[in-house]
């Protein structure tokens, strides 16, 4: 038997529509936090990736108490690449908090996320948020997604959900929107939302026998030095006490014993240990040491496991490597085969949506993942952990269908942009052999709808930036396996190779920056094969950045010096990642990115071209 007074719920949205600023006040204004206490904006984003981007990359749990009614709140990632976040919560939720932006309305995100949580049958609550933001449609927006409720097959029940119109930056909501903020709506606070949650999301689903056995599907994993691994997840049955002997049960059949050594629930954002739970709360529990997402924990060895969480297939893959660069093991702690492999198996026993494998090769492993800002986010996270290593471009994950034709991903993207950028990102999409299949014209702007091979799509969002002077916005979502298409052209530039080792001068660089756009500055260590700058014409050309003046009798040393040279192109990790050639490897260090050739040696690369010509 459950307790009635429980409420789980999801909070979903697109990038950037306001939902972790939302949790926020709910936290704040359900008395979480004290009144003196020092809290960080958007508390929920507790990683430094998560503030640096303004991204949600982990879903987080918090509990709310509000009016003797316990509240446990996922907030989950609103980035089709963190998808596996999504799905996996979904069976530990009844209920779902979309939330809208007033302005943009419904997005592709939106649409992703939403679909996974009214195919698992949550109740949900349209939350449109920024009502006091200039020019928001809050009625215009509510038309949009009730089209896209309608788009995604929600039942009758789900159709009738409730509206609630908020600002989460103010801290207010309102059932009503009349078209102006007054006084009384500022001073409203979020009392309607509460009310709306604990009348419209249903208690949690569990086992109804009056004397159901302990059950558990593992949902998410955590770590402590002092009790090991803690599997999370909603109990579906039954209670829990620490002390109680439990079992794995493992998809695979094999079942493992142990004992409940902690019970972990939360008091707002608190992680805090409870001696006992029951069906209908989201706990953690330690005990397994070698549990995983996906398994049952339960009473003992003899029950039915619970059924599995279905995820979606990776599309993406890219090699991680051993750093054998000239420059390798000046800043890294974690520089060999055995600490890159360890910490990949890591990140797949808490990241569903994440495999790897190992090749044939010796200190290269294969990694697959949903999108290439999820493996950009592992191996940031790796860098800043102390690891060096080296990465190739993402590529796409072939397959063969029924009738044995060769099948890739292609997704489906939502462009806006300003009018007058339209005709050149319609040439850009062309390029990429992506069809344009809808286009909206709105009072300002223009959404472009088209679908387009996953691998084709890699660089485009910075293709939008540098095309539409950074006021484009853009997202993506998988749409199906589609035939191969074709080559596709991925870099229209050739590049600047260094011939030699040796540090880079401003006398070198002066000759060079004629030639292209330079990467590096003076006074940089360079070696051999490594990229320095892009050459405009469609070929490699080889260059010595470190060429020195030479100095003699007729020649003053002070010749030279109002040498002017333009700032290098410092380029970000996503862009590396998506600017990087077949045959270029991008070396990541703590402190450094540098892009190289898989063949550092001149003479050995000419001499395969010309075997591969």
């Amino acid at each position: 038997m459950t307790d009635s007074k429980i409420r789980n719920i999801a909070i979903i949205a697109h990038v950037d529509h306001g939902k972790t600023t939302l949790v926020d006040q709910l936290l704040r204004q359900s008395g979480t936090f004290r009144e003196n206490q020092q809290i960080a904006e958007r508390v929920m984003d507790s990683m430094d990736l998560e503030r640096e981007k303004g991204i949600t990359i982990k879903a987080k749990n918090a509990s709310i108490k509000w009016n003797g009614f316990h509240i446990n709140l996922v907030d989950t990632p609103g980035h089709a690449d963190f998808g596996g976040e999504v799905e996996r919560i979904m069976q530990m939720i009844d209920g779902v908090l979309l939330v809208v932006d007033a302005w943009e309305g419904a997005q592709a995100q939106t649409k992703f996320v939403l679909k996974k949580a009214l195919a698992a049958g949550a109740q949900p609550i349209v939350v449109i948020n920024k009502i006091d933001r200039p020019n928001a449609d809050p009625h215009k927006v509510l038309d949009e997604v009730f089209e896209l409720f309608l788009e995604l097959d929600a039942s009758d029940h789900q159709l009738d959900f409730p509206i609630i119109y908020a600002s989460g930056l103010s801290g207010y909501a309102v059932r009503e929107w009349k078209g102006e903020v007054t006084e009384d709506v500022k001073n409203s606070g979020m009392t309607a939302l509460y009310e709306t949650i604990v009348s419209q999301i249903p208690p949690p689903r569990t086992d109804p026998a009056p004397n159901a056995p302990f059950r558990m599907a593992v949902a998410n994993l955590d770590y402590n030095d002092f009790v090991g691994r803690i599997a999370y997840g909603k109990i579906y049955g039954g209670t829990i006490k620490v002390g109680d002997p439990i079992a794995c049960l493992r998809p695979d059949g094999t079942r493992v014993k142990g004992k409940a050594t902690a019970i972990y629930g939360y008091d707002g954002l608190k992680q805090i240990q409870i001696p006992e739970s029951r069906a209908g709360q989201i706990v953690g529990i330690s005990g397994i040491e070698d549990v995983f997402i996906g398994d049952t924990l339960a009473d003992n060895d003899q029950r039915d496991p619970l059924p599995i969480i279905t995820i979606d297939p990776p599309t993406i893959q890219m090699q991680f490597l051993v750093n054998d660069s000239p420059l390798a093991g000046r800043e890294g702690k974690f520089l060999t085969a055995r600490h890159i492999r360890d910490r990949l198996i890591r990140e797949t026993r808490s990241n569903v949506s994440i495999q790897v494998s190992d090749t044939d090769t010796a200190g290269v492993f294969q990694v697959a993942a949903r999108g290439q800002m999820q493996i950009a986010v592992i191996v940031e996270q790796m860098r800043r952990e102390g690891f060096e290593l080296m990465v190739s471009r993402p590529e796409v994950i072939l397959r063969k269908n029924d009738q044995g034709e060769t099948v890739e991903p292609f997704e489906t993207v939502y462009i806006d942009i300003a009018p007058e950028h339209l005709g050149d990102i319609m040439q850009n999409l062309a390029a990429r052999k992506a069809e344009v299949v809808n286009m909206h014209h709105g009072a300002h702007s223009i959404t472009v709808e088209a679908v387009g091979p996953t691998r084709g799509l890699i660089g485009i969002e910075t293709d939008l930036l540098n095309l539409t002077k950074g006021t484009g916005i853009m997202s993506h979502l998988f749409k199906e396996y589609r035939p191969w298409c074709g080559e596709i052209e991925t870099r229209k530039t050739g590049v600047l190779v260094a011939l030699e080792s040796g540090e880079s001068t401003a006398y070198a660089l002066d000759a060079l920056q004629e030639r292209g756009r330079l990467f590096i500055g003076p006074g940089e260590e360079v070696y051999g094969g490594m990229v320095v700058g892009e050459n405009p014409r469609n070929e490699d050309l080889v260059v010595n950045p470190c060429k020195a003046k030479a100095l003699t009798n007729m020649r003053s040393s002070g010749e030279g010096k109002g040498i002017q040279l333009a700032p290098p192109l410092r380029m970000s990790l996503e862009r590396c990642l998506e600017y990087l050639a077949p045959d270029e490897y991008l070396e990541v260090t703590p402190s450094k990115l540098r892009l190289r050739k898989r063949i550092l040696d001149h003479t050995k690369r000419r001499r395969l071209e010309k075997t591969t010509a």
